[in-house]
């Protein structure tokens, strides 16, 4: 069996297993207190994406001084505050870092 098979049933069963839950489950029979409580889910599970991005190196060390990661998701996070829009926190954020990473 070759890798992109094997890749490509991986991706099958994982997409499989997650789009049953949104269309097997009937949305009706979530109280208010469990749809609250839900909407919290993208809130916590984003920053477990995002840190580790920023602050882990290749080795999974932290890294802190001289992580130009650090600066330009700072910048970012001010950006996203004051214009609440999603492209400009990405594009400033990505500007900051590409500037500090090769200007720099």
């Amino acid at each position: 069996m070759s890798n992109w098979v094997l890749i490509i049933y991986c991706g099958l069963v994982t997409y499989f297993t997650r789009f049953s839950m949104i269309a097997l489950i009937k949305k009706e029979m979530f109280n208010d207190r469990i749809r609250q409580v839900l909407s919290y889910v993208p809130s916590a599970i984003f920053p477990a994406i995002i840190f580790p991005a920023i602050f882990l190196d290749n080795s999974g060390s932290i890294l802190i001084d001289n992580n130009p990661k650090i600066i330009a998701a700072t910048i970012a996070t001010v950006v996203g505050i004051f214009s609440r829009s999603i492209l400009s926190t990405i594009f400033s954020g990505l500007a900051v870092y590409w500037l500090i990473i090769f200007v720099f």
